[in-house]
Order: structure tokens, then sequence, then C-alpha cells
């Protein structure tokens, strides 16, 4: 009895081994961050247009899965670039990016899965000298990095995209100069920065003497206008009322009418 069951007990752990060699080539697993697609050797070949998800799959033995990050990822670059001047700077570079996760097959035809070193990083290195070949060392070390910065990206973004990979940032980490090209550099900002300053200054200051001019003319002209409205019998009228207002208040005087200069009156009193 125990005989006839032993060639089933063998045959039983040799299914069991087999079977648990082939659950490996059954089944895989594609994570929230992942997408995956088949290649068919004994079919269609690669599937490009199925793009499979995040889950548990199977799939024949004989079929190869490959599987792409599809989170954005970065990568970090330093080079030596040329300015417009023939300079030579160091420049460190940061590059995100992601491939687009619909396009993995396409992406996997053309550059398999080293796409990164195949396609990413040769363009962008590619481009970043390209774009600062268009400057001068002092625009990019100072008033232009900003828009050197936005060329790079805007270029990179659409050299990739045509090949399925999203670019959403190029930065420039840091900049490094001559020592000697950096303080000149340096020396000239500060100087344009004190020009701009002294500059300031002066306008501030013919600002203040328009000002006192303009006043001065308004007072001139008001003083003309006075001037020219003051005659010999306005001029004894206003006395007259003036006199006749101080006769009014309860100090001691007299008035002599007619005896002043230009026949003004006079005011005599003990006060």
């Amino acid at each position: 009895m125990n005989n006839r069951r032993l060639p089933i007990i063998i045959l039983s752990v040799i299914a069991f081994i087999v079977l648990l060699t082939l659950s490996s080539s059954l089944w895989f697993t594609i994570e929230a961050t992942e997408r995956a697609i088949v290649f068919r050797p004994f079919g269609s070949g690669l599937d490009k247009q199925n793009v499979i998800g995040p889950g548990t799959h199977i799939k024949a033995p004989w079929n190869d899965v490959y599987t792409y990050k599809v989170n954005e990822t970065s990568s970090e670059e330093n080079m030596d670039v040329l300015d417009k001047s023939g300079l030579s700077i160091h420049v460190d570079v940061t590059v995100r990016f992601f491939p687009i996760p619909t396009k993995i097959g396409f992406i996997h035809e053309q550059f398999t899965k080293d796409y990164v070193n195949v396609l990413v990083i040769p363009e962008v290195r590619s481009t970043v000298r390209q774009v600062m070949g268009r400057y001068t060392a002092e625009e990019i070390y100072s008033t232009k990095r900003a828009e050197v910065e936005s060329a790079i990206k805007n270029e990179t973004e659409k050299i990739l995209s045509t090949n399925n990979v999203n670019a959403t940032a190029v930065l420039i980490r840091s900049i490094a100069l001559p020592e000697q090209i950096k303080q000149a550099i340096e020396n000239k900002l500060q100087q344009e920065q004190e020009a701009l300053a002294y500059q300031f200054r002066l306008d501030k200051e013919k600002s203040e003497a328009e000002r006192k001019r303009i006043a001065a003319e308004g007072e001139s002209r008001a003083n003309n206008i006075i001037n020219n409205s003051l005659t010999d019998k306005l001029l004894k009228m206003r006395g007259i009322e003036a006199t006749l207002e101080l006769s009014k208040s309860p100090n001691s005087k007299i008035i002599v009418v007619g005896s002043g200069k230009d026949g003004m009156p006079l005011i005599l009193g003990n006060n």
C-alpha cells in the first residue's frame, strides 16, 4: 500500500516544485508609481498600446514584462560650458522629469529602460551648452540667470516632449567662474550700484532745486502783481483806514490829520 502511494507522493512534490517555480513567471505586481508593458516573443511582439497599471497580474511564462517608474524623478549634472565670449564656466544643473505613463511602450522601443542615460541626460547637457553659449558670464552670473533657466527649461521640455518625456523643471544650482573673473564682475556690479545711488541723489537734488525755482517764480509773480496794484491813492486810503482803527483803541493819543509824510495822519500818544 505504501509502495503504491510513493509514486503519487513523488509526482505531487515534483508538481508542487514546478508550480512554485513557474509562479514567479506567471504572476507579477505593479506598484502605484509604476507602469508596465509586455513583450510577447511568440505573438505580437512589444505591446506598446496596452500599458499595465498598478496591481497583481498574470502572464504567460515565456512573455517578458518591462516595468517603468512614472513618478517624477530628478538628475543632477555637473558640467563645464563656454559662454558667449568663450569663457569656461562650471555649472551644476538639476532636471526634474517623468515618462508619460501611456507612452512607455514607445520610450522602450526607442531608448529601452536606460532612457534616462540615452535620452534625458544627453539632451539636457546639450541644451544647457547651447543656451549658455548665447550669454556672457556676467549675464549668467548676475542679471539674466532666471532668463537662462527659463530658456533651458523651455527648450529641454520641447525636445523631451517629442520623445514622450515631460521635463517639469531645469534648475541652475550653482555657477562657478574663475576667481579673477568673478571678482571683476562683482566689482563692476558694485560700481554700477554706487553709480545708480549717486544718480538718484543728483535727480533728487535737481527735483528740489526745480521745486524751489518754481516757488520763487510764483512768489515773484505774486509780488509783481501786488506792486503793480499799489497806487499812491490806494496806500493813502489804507493808511487812513488803519489810523481810524487805531483811534478806536482805549489808549490816550492825539491824531494830527494831514501832518504826516505824504499828508498821512500822525498819532501822538503817551504810550
